[in-house]
C-alpha cells in the first residue's frame, strides 16, 4: 500500500491563512500525474507553522480531495507525545490512511524515551504509522533496533521514512526489523539505492514539481530496466541538489511559483531564497525543461 513515488505535499498559503482551492488544485495534479500517495503535513508542508485548527484541517481537507483514490498518510508527529498523540487520533478520525510520525524534535530524548513515545501514539490508534527518522532536523536518530522492538511489539507500526543519509543504516534496518517493514526513502538523491536495499519507494519533494519522473525512476527500476532507471536518476541529480541549496521547502515552493503551480508565499521563518541561490534554482529548472 506504501509504495512508489509518494509526495511531501506542500501547503499553499494565501494572506494569513491556508490556500484550500490551492491546495485540492495540487492534490488533483498529482493524482494525474501517477503519484502514489499524499503526504500533507510534512516537514515541505511546513506543519511548525501550521496553527493546531489549521494542521487539523489541512489533513481534513486532504483526505476529502483525495477521495480514497490513493493513500493519504498525514503528518502527525511532534516533540508532545500528547500532542503528537491528539493528532493521530484525528487523523484517524477523519479517515487517513496512515500516519508518518517524526522524532521528536528539540527534546533528545533516551532511546528508552524514543520508544515510549512511539509506542503511546501507535497504541491511540488502529491505522498503519510510519517513522519518520530524520536526525538533522531533529537532533536524534532512531537507532535500528529501536525500530526493530516497535515493529515488533506494535503490529501498526509498519516502516520508516528513512532521511539519516545512512545507507549502512538502511541496511541494518531490513536485517532487524520484519520482512514486510517498509522501508521508504526520505531523500531524492538516494531512491535507487534505497530501493536497491529493498525500500519500496520514496517520500519526495521533487515530485512536487516533477511527479511523473519520479513515478517513472521507480517504475523503471521495479521494471528491471537498469539503463533506463539509471538515465532518469543521472539526469534528476541536478535538479534535486538545487531543491536543496537552502532549506527545504524554500527552493520547491520558489520553483512551484516560477513555473505556476502556485503562489509560492512561505511563512517565516522561512523566506525568500538568497539572490545567488535563486540563480542556480532557476538555471537548474531550465537546463531540466521546467523553465524557458
Amino acid at each position: 500500500m506504501f509504495k512508489g513515488s509518494i509526495v511531501a505535499l506542500v501547503t499553499p498559503f494565501k494572506g494569513a491563512g491556508v490556500d484550500e482551492d490551492a491546495f485540492r488544485q495540487l492534490v488533483d495534479w498529482q493524482i494525474s500525474q501517477g503519484t502514489s500517495g499524499i503526504v500533507p503535513c510534512g516537514t515541505t508542508g511546513e506543519s511548525p507553522t501550521l496553527t493546531p485548527d489549521e494542521h487539523e484541517h489541512v489533513i481534513e481537507v486532504c483526505v476529502e480531495a483525495v477521495r480514497r483514490r490513493i493513500p493519504v498518510i498525514a503528518g502527525t508527529g511532534s516533540n508532545s507525545t500528547a500532542e503528537a498523540v491528539h493528532l493521530t487520533q484525528h487523523a484517524a478520525k477523519v479517515k487517513a490512511d496512515a500516519v508518518l510520525v517524526v522524532t521528536p524534535y528539540y527534546n533528545k530524548p533516551t532511546n528508552k524515551g524514543l520508544y515510549l513515545h512511539f509506542k503511546a501514539v501507535a497504541d491511540c490508534v488502529k491505522i498503519p504509522l510510519i517513522l519518520y527518522n530524520i536526525a538533522g532536523r531533529t537532533g536524534k536518530n532512531i537507532e535500528p533496533e529501536v525500530m526493530a522492538k516497535l515493529a515488533r511489539d506494535c503490529k501498526n507500526i509498519v516502516g520508516v521514512k528513512e532521511a539519516s543519509g545512512s545507507l549502512e543504516q538502511m541496511k541494518r534496518i531490513k536485517e532487524l526489523c520484519p520482512r514486510d517493514f517498509i522501508l521508504l526513502s526520505g531523500d531524492d538523491g538516494l531512491i535507487l539505492p534505497v530501493m536497491g536495499l529493498g525500500g519500496t519507494g520514496v517520500i519526495s519533494v521533487a515530485a512536487n514539481i516533477v511527479p511523473k519522473d519520479v513515478v517513472a525512476l521507480i517504475d523503471a527500476f521495479n521494471k528491471g530496466d537498469a539503463k533506463k532507471a539509471e538515465a532518469i536518476n543521472a539526469e534528476f541529480q541536478p535538479l534535486v541538489s538545487a531543491l536543496f541549496i537552502e532549506t527545504n521547502p524554500i527552493p520547491v515552493k520558489t520553483a512551484m511559483a516560477l513555473m505556476g503551480l502556485c503562489n509560492g508565499a512561505m511563512r517565516l521563518p522561512m523566506c525568500e531564497m538568497e539572490d545567488a541561490n535563486l540563480v542556480k534554482l532557476k538555471e537548474a529548472l531550465k537546463t531540466y525543461g521546467l523553465l524557458k
